[in-house]
């Protein structure tokens, strides 16, 4: 396997917002659209827990399922 696909993305810049997707009773999310190239996403009740992270095309298909 190529080890470039299991670098850690640097997310020092990354400005945390919680979801408008987010529920109530401690259920939020948080995203980050201010890199160029990924959205990552977290579980706010563990922001030094791990992140996923899509490219902003699967985002946006992930996000317009939810509508």
């Amino acid at each position: 396997m190529n080890s470039a696909h299991h670098r850690t993305p640097d997310l020092s810049g990354a400005r945390w917002r919680t979801s408008t997707y987010s529920g109530g009773n401690n259920e939020c999310v948080e995203v980050a659209h201010n890199l160029p190239l990924l959205v990552p996403v977290r579980d706010s009740k563990r922001p030094t827990g791990p992140v996923i992270t899509f490219g902003h095309d699967a985002w946006h298909a992930f996000v317009s399922e939810l509508v």
